[in-house]
This record gives C-alpha cells, sequence and structure tokens, in this order.
C-alpha cells in the first residue's frame, strides 16, 4: 500500500488554499466594482394642470427613439464641440430614452386631456400617436457653469387618418449646480421637466385644434395652402 508523503499532503493544501484565496480576491473585486458604479435616474414631480377640455380621444406615446451615442444608459458629456464622452463611474439606470416614455405618458395622463393615454404599442384601438426621438442629452463642460442640453423631436400623429398633425423640436437646457456629474443629473431633470410641460401643451393644443374640427378645409397638415403665384388662399 502507497502513501501519501507529508510534503505531497502540504503542497496540496497550499494550492487549495491559494485557490480559494485567488477566489475570494476575484469576488471582493467584482464587488467593489459594481458598488462604485452610481446610478441616476430621469423622474418628474411636476403636476401639468390644464384647462382645455376633454378630448373623446385615445392617445398612445411611444417609446422614444435615440440618435446614436445617447441610446446606452452611458452619461455623455462634451469637453470641446462635437467630442462626446462619458463619466466611468457615473451612468444613468437605464437608457434615457426608454426612461423618458413612463414619464412622457404620465405627464399627458395628468392633464386630464385626453380620454385614456397608453404605452405603444397596445393591444388597444387608439386615436393619435405620439412619436418623439431624443436627439440630444449631454453635458457640456465648456462653459461656466457647465449645462445640459436636452433636445427631443416629437410628432403627433392621426392614427386612423395615416397623417402627421404636427411635429417640433423641444431644446431645453439648465445650468448644473456643481461642475460635476451629479449636477448634470438635476439640471438634467429640470430640463426634461420643463420640455414634459411644453409636450403637454403641444400634444393639448394641437390635438385639440384638429380633433374639434377646427383645421381649416384649405389647410393641409397645418400648412396653408398657397396658390400658384405664391400667395395663401383666402
Amino acid at each position: 500500500m502507497r502513501l501519501h508523503s507529508p510534503k505531497c499532503s502540504v503542497l496540496r493544501i497550499f494550492l487549495v488554499f491559494t485557490y480559494a484565496m485567488l477566489l475570494a480576491g476575484c469576488s471582493i473585486l467584482q464587488t467593489s466594482q459594481v458598488e462604485n458604479h452610481r446610478l441616476y435616474l430621469l423622474d418628474s414631480d411636476t403636476s401639468v394642470k390644464t384647462l382645455y377640455s376633454k378630448r373623446d380621444a385615445v392617445l398612445a406615446v411611444s417609446m422614444p427613439r435615440a440618435r446614436p451615442g445617447f441610446d446606452t444608459p452611458r452619461m455623455a458629456y462634451l469637453l470641446q464641440p462635437h467630442e462626446l464622452e462619458y463619466f466611468v463611474v457615473n451612468q444613468w439606470a437605464d437608457a434615457p430614452s426608454r426612461m423618458l416614455g413612463p414619464l412622457l405618458a404620465q405627464t399627458l395622463d395628468q392633464t386630464g386631456s385626453f380620454r385614456a393615454i397608453v404605452l405603444n404599442p397596445s393591444l388597444v384601438s387608439v386615436d393619435l400617436r405620439l412619436d418623439t426621438e431624443l436627439v440630444r442629452l449631454q453635458q457640456d463642460f465648456g462653459t461656466k457653469p457647465s449645462r445640459v442640453r436636452f433636445t427631443l423631436r416629437a410628432q403627433l400623429i392621426d392614427v386612423a387618418g395615416k397623417r402627421v398633425i404636427a411635429a417640433r423640436v423641444f431644446d431645453e437646457t439648465a445650468n448644473a449646480i456643481q461642475d460635476d456629474a451629479y449636477g448634470g443629473v438635476i439640471a438634467a431633470n429640470q430640463a426634461v421637466q420643463g420640455v414634459l410641460i411644453q409636450l403637454a401643451e403641444f400634444c393639448i393644443s394641437e390635438s385639440g385644434r384638429r380633433w374639434s374640427g377646427e383645421l381649416h378645409p384649405q389647410e393641409i397638415n397645418g400648412v396653408p395652402m398657397r396658390h400658384k403665384n405664391g400667395g395663401e388662399m383666402k
């Protein structure tokens, strides 16, 4: 019968101990890396009130699209024009476009101006659809104090008529209270709230004018028709 030497037993114990320490070190490192990331939210506590009458229309809010560079949870900033960079530790809890969708629906629902607000796609039959695109959400350190610029492109669509009722680009800036990522988060939320209010007013006024039949018969998508000589039709 062959016996194991004491040296082999010691070596085996040493290898097992070393392997366990390596695993523990990797686990601690991974935990440290996760804990070092700071996650931030886009949120809105703005209560939108309106004096407009309620429309008997269901409005669907599509999930916003995002232009390249902004379709990520990474927080974007500029040190010089046209060069987009990202914070390493600080980032959004989700891509800003994905956080914007529920905020748009919430703000429009608070107005009470529509029979219902639903997120698109939906099994519910809808009358109007709001399509949006996140053009930019970035903190610019080229100014003092730094500032956040938020740009959103919106289209209000008549679903049954398959036409664009109105389109508009909303652009809002807000100064950061401090020149770091958290200052940018506060400014971003201020800019987003400003756009949400403007967008709600846009949807209410444009849908109301069309929905109530106030669109002039000689207007197409809100644009006056013109005579061949360039003058507007009266």
